[in-house]
């Protein structure tokens, strides 16, 4: 299990309604509001198994739609407490009890690098200064350094970064997706091609396996 590099609690938190199914790191600081998903938990391996197309695949096929009916919402209920994790991987479990699996190893590498990479594009450092929180015990502000910094800034959001969709993103996610695959022991088939009608198929049967034996 790897935590974040400060060392900081956090948890994870995505938005209700958007464009783009998005999981985002959020400092115990933060308190989120109503239009926020939050899911306690701090390790990479649980952001990667959210984050990733497989999760993606599950959530829209049985989350809701929101405004005109083009706006997939995420729905806690049915995309999270019936979402089959990879066995041993599973939220019930405490992090610290897989943190040797080499699945959960390989997991929490591309979910670093995906998420280093996405913070840099967002505050790369030739843009941001970063001075200590007045109150002690939070997080750094993060400050644009001048005003066509803060121009920029602005525009350095995660539904722009991907809408841009750059090369280095599609990387960090295929090598994300290829690891949770491979956690399910699906990576040959994710390799040759598996499709969203594939996917659905191999995790509706799992949850019915998991519901019988329960």
């Amino acid at each position: 299990m790897r935590r974040a590099l400060t060392g900081r609690a956090r948890y994870l938190a995505t938005p209700r309604v958007a464009k783009w199914r998005l999981f985002k790191w959020l400092d115990v600081s933060v308190v989120p509001d109503g239009r926020l998903v939050v899911i306690a938990r701090d390790d990479d391996t649980s952001f990667v198994l959210l984050q990733g197309r497989i999760h993606e695949v599950w959530s829209l096929a049985t989350g809701g739609w929101h405004g005109k009916g083009n706006d997939p919402q995420y729905t806690p209920t049915n995309s999270f407490e019936t979402f089959p994790f990879p066995e041993g991987l599973t939220p019930d479990i405490p992090a610290e009890d897989y943190a040797d699996d080499p699945r959960a190893i390989r997991i929490a590498e591309a979910a670093e690098r995906l998420n280093t990479l996405r913070e840099n594009w967002l505050n790369p450092e030739d843009l941001v200064i970063r001075e200590p929180e007045v109150v002690e015990g939070y997080p750094d502000r993060i400050l644009p350094r001048d005003e066509e910094a803060a121009k920029i800034l602005k525009k350095r959001t995660l539904t722009n970064l991907y809408n841009e969709r750059p090369a280095w993103l599609d990387h960090a996610h295929a090598e994300l997706d290829r690891a949770v695959a491979a956690a399910y022991g699906w990576e040959d088939d994710w390799e040759a091609g598996m499709d969203e009608e594939d996917i659905l198929k191999r995790l509706f049967d799992l949850n019915q396996q998991r519901a019988a034996n329960q």
